[in-house]
């Protein structure tokens, strides 16, 4: 701590040995909020029948443990840092930060947001992986918005350092939803804990509408570069899709991507530097404790058929308790750039917060 904080902090608590109990509660209340400690943990437990079961790691895994703490100071400005706990293999990595950011959260209609966090691209990608409602994120966003993304960038979560303002307009006289959602971000477009390496920035923008209360139709815009290891790869992009989320959910998006590669490099293959992605999932309440789920889920490298890899999904989750939920699954793959083109996989995971 420097010298400045500690004398911000050496005022306070002196201001609060003087003044009443009820004067120091209202007083602290005004400046910080008594910060939220929570976390959550991901079991899983999986299987598939094709040629490549010792790669892909069938059996027992820990898929997340993340913890955070988030809160408020002087009412306005909200924070959150969210560390991952267990690491992402994937990536090599150990435990790292997620997310910090700050906030400045006064007015609905504007506000803005600094640090590191998620992209605001695609409906899907900003969802925590509680309410995904299947036991993984589509193609779409793994490939385009920054979860192991086509262009070579590593495992991020979908997440960039970066800023970006937003704001909800036109409030309805009777329900109050606001009928329309916007948001512009810049972004160094390095992925998470690294600094920028060039000078390019990214920009990405979405505009969203709300006929009633629940659902969402928008559009998303993505351009911007990313570099590393001597080349670079423009990422040009755009996202159509819409969302109902109630005791039902619905959500569907059609993606493109095109992305030139500069200094002699290839990205996703050669002449392959477009793509497109399109999902469709569907959540059916069984009970107040059961909900159904089934997802179409589509990635095509190059934009072509010979590319395709397709994963049909039908997913039962169970909560006998709202910090907690077991999920089984089935997803029926067929993936024709794969060895095995066509293949099974179950996975049965455990959701456990606090």
């Amino acid at each position: 701590m420097n010298l400045l904080f500690k004398s911000f902090l050496f005022s306070l608590f002196a201001l609060g040995s003087i003044l009443p109990a009820s004067a120091q509660e209202k007083k602290v209340s005004d400046i910080v909020s008594t910060p939220k400690f929570g976390g959550y943990i991901i079991g899983k437990y999986s299987y598939q029948d094709n040629s490549n079961t010792t790669t892909n790691g069938d059996g027992f895994n820990a898929r997340l443990v993340r913890v955070y703490v988030d809160g408020s100071v002087l009412k306005d400005f909200k924070y959150r840092l969210q560390v991952e706990v267990n690491g992402d293999p994937g990536a090599s990595k150990g435990p790292h930060i997620k997310d910090f950011y700050i906030e400045w959260a006064k007015y609905k209609e504007f506000t803005i947001r600094v640090g590191q966090f998620k992209r605001a691209f695609t409906f899907e990608n900003p969802y925590n992986p509680w309410d995904v409602g299947v036991g993984d994120y589509s193609q779409l966003v793994k490939k385009l918005a920054g979860m192991g993304d086509r262009c070579g960038e590593a495992t991020t979560g979908g997440r960039d350092q970066g800023i970006w303002f937003q704001g909800d307009l036109i409030p309805d006289r009777n329900d109050g939803h606001r009928y329309i959602h916007y948001q512009l971000g810049m972004y160094n477009g390095n992925g998470i804990n690294h600094a920028d390496n060039n000078k390019q920035k990214d920009f990405i923008g979405t505009i969203q509408v709300q006929p009633i209360k629940d659902l969402y139709i928008g559009a998303f815009g993505w351009t911007g570069t990313y570099g590393a290891q001597g080349y670079q790869v423009d990422r040009n992009r755009y996202v159509f899709g819409l969302k109902y989320e109630s005791d039902w959910t619905v959500r569907a998006e059609w993606g493109h991507s095109q992305g030139k590669v500069y200094d002699g490099k290839t990205v996703g293959g050669i002449g392959y530097d477009k793509a497109d992605a399109f999902y469709a999932t569907v959540g059916a309440p069984v009970s107040k404790l059961i909900k159904v789920y089934l997802k179409y889920d589509q990635y095509r490298n190059g934009k072509i058929d010979d590319n395709k890899s397709a994963i049909y999904s039908v997913s039962c989750n169970i909560r006998p308790h709202k910090n907690l939920m077991l999920q089984l699954q089935y997803n029926y793959v067929n993936d024709k750039t794969a060895i095995d083109t066509k293949y099974n996989q179950l996975w049965a995971e455990a959701y456990i917060r606090w």
